[in-house]
């Protein structure tokens, strides 16, 4: 793996230096873009919008417009209005990672420690692990702050980006239609969590989508006809929610379940 940023970790007096590594990989296929006449690829150009022609990576600054006029600004600009947190990833505060709640969660990365940082990677490590806490804290990748948590993973640290409050839209603008729950479905459907309940094994869980696409891929290019499989989609008789509940219960997954 490329390191795709090289700083430290600040939490009190303490810097550690660390090189920071993208965490996923996307599992779909990387599918091109083709003119349906001919299959030619599709390319995509940067144009200058008064000339109408393409202008190279090189070329290219950016710039925030105001007063219908642009503010040009180069990396330096950038250092200059934050240049401790470029190259930093401060923890201002240490905090129950339950307490941060999943929507708030966007993009994982690993932090592998320098020579110089091993020890000091370490006790981070160590103490975050003995305590249950979590770093809570900024650093700046790509000329955009970001607030973070570093956690334990094993024996390294892991840094999530997390989303700040004010990209979080108002759950006040989905509106739910008000209801009362009655008790005996309630139950019901608490028994039915209670029997489809296990423990987390995110390995069980595989991108079969891209897995089958493939083959259609595959078949397709020796010249096989594919059939698409028949949908099956199992319908309730009743609309009634107690009577649908009772149903599910004595489904094949559920019954498994239970008797495990």
């Amino acid at each position: 793996m490329k390191a795709i940023w090289t700083g430290a970790i600040g939490f009190g007096l303490v810097n550690i230096p660390v090189k920071l590594y993208s965490a996923v990989q996307q599992s779909e296929l990387d599918l091109d873009m083709l003119d349906k006449k001919d299959h030619a690829n599709i390319k995509f150009k940067r144009v200058n919008a008064n000339t109408g022609r393409e202008v190279a990576w090189g070329n290219i600054i950016r710039g925030y417009k105001m007063d219908d006029r642009y503010v040009i600004l180069g990396d330096e600009d950038f250092e200059k209005a934050s240049p401790e947190k470029t190259k930093t990833i401060s923890i201002d505060a240490f905090v129950n990672e339950k307490d941060v709640e999943g929507i708030y969660y966007e993009m994982p990365y690993y932090l592998q420690p320098e020579k110089a940082g091993v020890r000091a990677y370490a006790l981070l490590r160590d103490a975050l692990k003995k305590t249950g806490k979590a770093g809570l804290g900024t650093f700046v990748l790509r000329n955009r702050e970001s607030l973070v948590l570093v956690k334990p993973a094993g024996d390294i640290l892991l840094l999530n980006k997390i989303r700040f409050a004010q990209e979080i839209r108002d759950m006040d603008e989905i509106k739910v239609p008000s209801t009362q729950t009655k008790p005996a479905e309630l139950k019901m459907a608490v028994q039915l969590i209670q029997q489809l309940t296990t423990d987390f094994d995110i390995k069980k869980y595989k991108d079969t989508y891209s897995e089958k696409l493939m083959k259609l891929i595959k078949a397709k290019g020796k010249g096989k006809k594919v059939a698409a499989p028949a949908l099956h989609v199992a319908h309730s008789r009743s609309r009634d929610l107690m009577s649908q509940l009772k149903a599910s219960l004595g489904t094949p997954a559920a019954t498994k379940r239970k008797a495990s």
